[in-house]
């Protein structure tokens, strides 16, 4: 069972309760229990499977023992296995006895209303939702490993999307993306590039709507991710920013006429050494049918994703493009680089002076890579912090649809050793006995060790 919560009796009027499919409810038998009763007896109709747990055992009811003491460990457990069709249409009767037995001292009535809600992504990698038997808390690396995946949405899909990526560069990250998206901004490739969160509420509607539905995420992660919802049915100007940045929790009104809600998600940052790269998205079923209380949680689902990791590609594998810069005194090495690329049938893409700014170090000025998920791979350029002439080159013309950009700030006392041309990535390779399938990254140093 996934989770369990207490619910209290009462021996003066009835007692109603929400049972979330695939969890446990523990009934506060003691506590309504009237004065001088030594026992109870528990009882419920075909839908409710009950338990009581006494020395360390579990007994399945209905059992041989017809009355079980009020002992200090004693405790009443049950669980749904079907979706309620009406609210209260199952029940539980506990009577409660004096220790001669007899008549009943009192009796506590239980209704329950069977509900599911359950928050699922592809935790399976399968490239499409799914539910799941595995704990959606926990991520796993490796094939037999389990738990969704999520992109930093940094490729651009529109013009306008263009400039407010360029206006981004100005902190040389490509956090804070949320904010300038407004209704009406996405498109569909944008979100090819999200992964989907479902969001399924079945049972009967009268429950969510006298119950709250919360979709939220912790104020840490809020600046890591951004989560869009359009409603049922909806078309691409319908869709608005619910989660991330300043928005930590969106209240989800569930539609009478759909069961799934479907949520699409994007990184805004990369992994990195202050980031794991997991975050996590959590649904919440509150109790509000008290008016003037506070709302009671009753049921909490989580789904953890973790962001991929900008993956460096090795120079031993086929050239895509071959990038050149075109200074005053190089026009015999951009032709001998043009022919050689001609003769590989790669494309050439010339950089010319104006652009370039007298810098022709272009490797020093960035590294390609990729990020992949499930649903989807495209390659990422990373822009070195050296910003010289080349500096604005990768995000004016190598930043596009299915093509993506990502930068970091220079650390303070950076040199020319930050540059790129520093920065390389083995082939696949085992040393000391361990596999580095993606290859190792070889930084250089200006002292040898």
């Amino acid at each position: 069972m996934a989770q369990q919560r207490l619910v209290q009796l009462s021996a003066q009027r009835p007692t109603s309760t929400v049972c979330v499919l695939g969890t446990e409810l523990a009934v506060d038998v003691a506590g309504a229990a009237p004065r001088g009763a030594a026992s109870f007896h528990a009882q419920g109709t075909a839908g409710v499977k009950l338990y009581v747990v006494h020395e360390g055992g579990t007994a399945k009811l209905p059992s041989s023992v017809a009355r079980w003491p009020l002992a200090a460990g004693v405790e009443l457990l049950l669980a749904m296995e079907a979706l309620s069709k009406d609210v209260g249409d199952e029940k539980v009767r506990v009577s409660y006895f004096a220790e001669d037995g007899g008549v009943p001292l009192g009796r506590a009535m239980l209704y329950l209303s069977c509900v599911e809600v359950s928050l699922d992504a592809d935790g399976s990698r399968s490239g499409a939702p799914s539910r799941t038997l595995a704990d959606k808390r926990l991520w796993t690396w490796g094939p037999e490993g389990h738990g969704a995946v999520l992109l930093v949405n940094c490729d651009r899909e529109e013009p306008e999307a263009a400039r407010h990526r360029a206006e981004a560069t100005a902190v040389r990250s490509y956090e804070g993306l949320c904010e300038h998206r407004g209704p009406g901004s996405l498109s569909p490739p944008d979100l090819k590039d999200m992964s989907q969160l479902v969001l399924r509420t079945r049972g009967p509607r009268a429950i969510f709507a006298s119950h709250r539905l919360v979709l939220h995420v912790s104020y840490g992660d809020a600046d890591k991710l951004g989560v869009f919802y359009g409603g049922p049915g909806p078309s691409m100007d319908d869709y608005k920013h619910v989660l991330g940045g300043q928005k930590l929790s969106y209240a989800v009104k569930p539609s009478r006429h759909h069961e799934e809600s479907i949520f699409y998600v994007e990184a805004l940052s990369f992994p990195d050494a202050a980031f794991d790269g997991l975050l996590s998205v959590h649904v919440t079923l509150l109790d509000s049918t008290e008016k003037g209380l506070l709302e009671t949680p009753v049921f909490t689902d989580t789904v953890v994703f973790r962001v991929a990791p900008w993956i460096m590609t090795p120079n031993t594998l086929a050239p895509a493009e071959v990038y050149v810069c075109s200074v005053a005194d190089n026009q015999e090495f951009v032709g001998a680089v043009s022919a050689l690329a001609q003769r590989a049938g790669c494309p050439v893409s010339v950089c010319p002076l104006p652009e370039n700014r007298h810098d022709r170090w272009i490797q020093d000025e960035m590294e390609f890579g990729y990020v992949q998920a499930p649903h989807k791979t495209f390659p990422v350029v990373l822009d070195s912090p050296r910003d010289r002439g080349l500096k604005d080159f990768p995000v004016k013309h190598i930043l596009g649809p299915d093509f993506g950009y990502v930068a970091r700030e220079a650390p303070e006392g950076a040199s020319g050793l930050d540059s790129f041309g520093n920065l390389e990535v083995s082939p696949p390779v085992t040393a000391r006995g361990k596999d580095f399938p993606l290859g190792r990254i070889l930084v250089g140093s200006s002292f040898p060790r």
